[in-house]
């Protein structure tokens, strides 16, 4: 995610809009993210349910995707 500091806030307002309408921008003060900002459409579209994420219990997950699962996050911890 990119990050303007929050000084630079006045000094490079063009570029951080320009870079938040590709994708939520963070506000940095003292080198820690403090805020986000982002397009409208984006919070629109996180704060009406119509995102394209969605949370579903492990437990509801058919096997062969669950095996899959499995075997990826095994060749992620063993860094293949």
């Amino acid at each position: 995610m990119k990050q303007f500091a929050a000084g630079d806030l006045t000094r490079n307002t063009g570029d951080l809009f320009e870079a938040a309408t590709l994708a939520p921008v963070a506000i940095t003060k003292h080198r820690k993210a403090r805020f986000v900002i982002m397009s409208m459409e984006r919070f629109e579209a996180l704060t009406s349910g119509r995102g394209s994420q969605v949370a579903v219990d492990v437990a509801d997950m058919p096997e062969d995707l669950g095996t899959l699962l499995d075997e990826g996050l095994e060749d992620h911890f063993r860094g293949r």
